[in-house]
């Protein structure tokens, strides 16, 4: 199943402003989530507070999401750099 991958207005308003390099790294992320939202050496789901949602890792930078199999949406919640992701 091909999964659509569509961000939030915080998520996308911080994939818009940041450098390039970056901003290239996330939509291959992005195409990788689209294929396996759940499988992937960079994912995890994650737990407690946090529980129904999974992180992928783009170098210091987490990509927190929900997915909504009913819909094949991945819902990109969060683009934040790791020191500030779990806050």
């Amino acid at each position: 199943m091909i999964y659509r991958v569509r961000l939030v207005n915080r998520a996308a308003k911080f994939f818009k402003s940041v450098d390039p390099s970056l901003s290239k790294r996330l939509a291959r992320a992005f195409e990788v989530l689209e294929e396996s939202p759940r499988q992937h050496p960079n994912i995890k789901a994650l737990k407690g507070e946090l529980a129904g949602r999974y992180r992928y890792r783009v170098g210091d930078y987490r990509v927190i999401y929900r997915i909504d199999d009913d819909a094949a949406d991945v819902i990109v919640l969060l683009i934040k750099h790791r020191r500030d992701a779990y806050e």
